[in-house]
């Protein structure tokens, strides 16, 4: 199969001290990258300081680094119908967005959330209302809000595209609350990705539910469970069972020219690098 050159902007997350990881990024060659602005498993952090936001910055110009995601942290859950829990999540999904707004990061995925020991119905309404209310107290700043589609299973939000339109619709029309959509997570959803015709009717009904206009971001990930399991497992790109047609498809589409594409795979930095180059040459 034959593609034109690549369109998507490539990179991967990078872990470590936020004003360390564009160098990282730098040297495994990304042009984009993600990075968590704090420790992904704990409720309390540090606060960035103007000497780390300001070297963060001009380390990201210094490198030519052209878009840079960050990823909320896991125990977040925007969700919940537990007070404590829900609390809690929502100031720490506020400290985020401040801090990406202080690092000038344009885009913060997140997953939305478990409705676990209430309905749906209710879990949605307690996410759209809580990104209400942070929209409402944070009017003027500039980042992002992606919405992360998900493997699904139990009682976890996004697994399906007409649940994402659904929390979608039910916001302000001016919200700025899109959408970073997940290889894995669609696949392990239901989502067949086996070849690159699923990919397409994935977009398709993407259209129709949501709007590709919303969708601004990509994470690649290939898995090693079955289609529909609603298990999260990333696997490395060609060894599971999303094909490399299916890829190269995705990042050599035109309609997603400069859309920022990164990487979760499993390894260390050299298999991201393996990664990397296996795409930049899948065309």
């Amino acid at each position: 199969m034959e593609y034109d050159k690549i369109m998507g902007l490539l990179g991967c997350h990078t872990y470590g001290a936020v004003d360390h990881s564009p160098e990282l990024a730098h040297e495994l060659g990304c042009e984009i990258m993600q990075i968590f602005t704090r420790n992904p498993n704990r409720w309390d952090s540090k606060p960035l300081t103007e000497e780390r936001t300001t070297r963060f910055r001009a380390k990201i110009k210094e490198y030519g680094i052209k878009c840079v995601m960050a990823h909320g942290i896991y125990i977040i859950n925007l969700a919940s119908n537990e007070k404590t829990l829900h609390k809690r999540s929502e100031i720490t999904f506020l400290q985020e967005m401040d801090r990406c707004e202080a690092l000038r990061i344009p885009y913060l995925v997140f997953h939305p959330g478990s409705y676990r020991q209430t309905t749906e119905v209710q879990g949605i309404r307690n996410l759209v209302r809580t990104l209400q209310r942070l929209l409402d107290k944070r009017p003027n700043q500039k980042v992002k809000l992606l919405i992360e589609n998900t493997a699904g299973g139990g009682s976890l939000l996004g697994a399906q595209l007409e649940q994402i339109a659904e929390i979608r619709n039910q916001l302000e029309p001016s919200a700025r609350v899109k959408v970073c959509f997940d290889t894995a997570h669609a696949h392990a959803a239901g989502y067949d990705l086996r070849r690159p015709e699923g990919l397409g009717e994935v977009l398709d009904e993407f259209q129709a539910t949501i709007g590709l206009k919303h969708l601004l971001a990509f994470h690649l990930n290939d898995t090693s469970m079955d289609v529909g399991s609603h298990r999260d497992r990333h696997e490395n790109i060609g060894y599971g069972q999303i094909s490399l047609d299916t890829f190269a498809m995705l990042i050599n589409d035109k309609r997603f020219h400069n859309h920022p594409m990164a990487l979760e795979t499993p390894g260390d930095e050299e298999w991201f690098r393996k990664n990397l180059q296996l795409l930049f040459h899948s065309n």
